[in-house]
């Protein structure tokens, strides 16, 4: 999904591996439309299953001003809720009602290290929302640092200089993640069939 997979698949002796990327529904996950009801402070959100792998925690311990608003579930919701209850807890969302969440957040923080691509960082930019998270695979090809986030080995800076990424270019980055252009990579690669008929 990102040219830094290729590139380790490469590395590991796969032959001819090739890019296939992913888009987002941008009639769906857009800058306009509803909002949810918010304060003037700052809004970090985390969207994503709650589970170990996903390291959730490394978002609810930051010390960071303003509000921390959480979607999703999985085995660790339980124990999250109750750790931090000071936390906006949304659950499982639909697409709107998710769309909606993005675009009222300030920054979209994103904690795995083990994603291969993290298609929510993706929504979160096509609703205009700036991402931080570490500067590992995934991120690194997803988000292009400066123009739609920040990648930093420390999260809580990452998060706080996200608020100043502007909107605009976080919008502009994520338009070049759409359908159109992940098909054509996916088409490009495919080979015929000996004997196969049009």
């Amino acid at each position: 999904p990102t040219p830094s997979i290729v590139e380790d698949l490469r590395q590991r002796g796969f032959n001819n591996p090739r890019l296939w990327t992913r888009g987002v529904d941008f009639d769906m996950f857009r800058p306009d439309g509803p909002k949810i009801e918010r304060g003037k402070d700052p809004i970090f959100l985390h969207v994503g299953r709650l589970a170990v792998e996903k390291q959730v925690d490394e978002f609810l311990k930051l010390d960071l001003p303003g509000e921390k608003w959480v979607a999703g579930d999985g085995p660790e919701r339980e124990r999250l809720h109750k750790q931090y209850p000071n936390v906006r807890w949304f659950g499982v969302l639909d697409g709107a009602s998710l769309a909606s969440l993005y675009r009222t957040a300030d920054v979209f923080v994103f904690t795995s290290i083990t994603d291969t691509f993290g298609l929510v960082m993706l929504e979160s930019m096509a609703c205009g929302t700036p991402v931080a998270a570490f500067p590992v695979a995934g991120p690194i090809d997803v988000v292009k640092p400066p123009q739609a986030g920040v990648l930093d080995k420390d999260l809580r800076s990452a998060c706080l200089a996200a608020l100043n990424v502007p909107r605009e270019g976080v919008l502009a980055h994520a338009a070049t993640f759409n359908w159109t252009i992940a098909s054509q990579q996916l088409f490009s690669a495919l080979q015929p069939i000996n004997g196969a008929k049009n």
